[in-house]
């Protein structure tokens, strides 16, 4: 049995989206956010004290991108994954690090300099100045996924649920009403798979009967 271990809305949702893209039976472990503080027995586990965290066997992982494409290829084969032999590969890979690498770490700081500090160490200038940089990369998936109802390989794969995470958090900390037409509508496309839903739905229920709350 799969087990990940998960906050809400956190990056771990990228694995856990995975799982449910791919039907894989797994448990969810639910934590509060920020693990490493509210957790600290959490440690013991994962000595960085991050999500996600997951376990296979001996298989032990903590990034989440990575994570995507352990499961795609390690329980594959499946159109999520995109296989060396076709043209998209190289197009796969890069979309799938973009999301974690390009577009996730600005809106860390963000998240961090708007929410996260104490209200004294709040900081706007690096709010807004790292938001900038967010939108400023965005234009490589606006121009993606105005000719392409998927970001590479003319289908939906994990290179998609990577940038999709990266989305759903700019939804979370306020940015996504400035989305660009293309990217607002690959946005709602990504809303409504059914894998989406069944993640958000597995999250909102592992929380409930844990009793762990959503991120504040």
């Amino acid at each position: 049995m799969i087990t990940l271990y998960h906050c809400a809305a956190a990056r771990s949702f990228r694995p856990l989206w995975t799982l449910e893209e791919l039907g894989l039976p797994y448990e969810l472990k639910m934590l509060p956010f920020p693990p490493r503080v509210k957790a600290k027995e959490y440690l013991g586990l994962n000595p960085l004290g991050t999500i996600p965290f997951l376990i296979d066997g001996d298989t032990r992982m903590t990034e989440s991108a990575a994570i995507a494409q352990y499961l795609v290829t390690r329980y594959g084969p499946t159109p999520l994954a995109v296989a060396v032999d076709e043209p998209d590969f190289g197009s796969f890979l890069n979309w799938l690090h973009f999301g974690e690498a390009t577009l996730t770490f600005p809106q860390t700081l963000v998240l961090r300099y708007t929410q996260l500090e104490p209200e004294e160490r709040r900081n706007p200038q690096v709010a807004t100045d790292y938001s900038k940089w967010f939108f400023g990369r965005l234009r490589g998936l606006e121009a993606a996924v105005t000719k392409s109802e998927t970001v590479c390989a003319g289908r939906f794969t994990a290179a998609d649920i990577s940038v999709g995470y990266a989305l759903l958090l700019a939804r979370d900390i306020g940015l996504s009403e400035n989305f660009t037409p293309g990217v607002a509508a690959y946005w709602q496309r990504l809303q409504a798979r059914d894998g989406f839903r069944r993640a958000v739905a597995a999250e909102d229920l592992a929380g409930v009967q844990q009793k762990v709350p959503r991120r504040s």
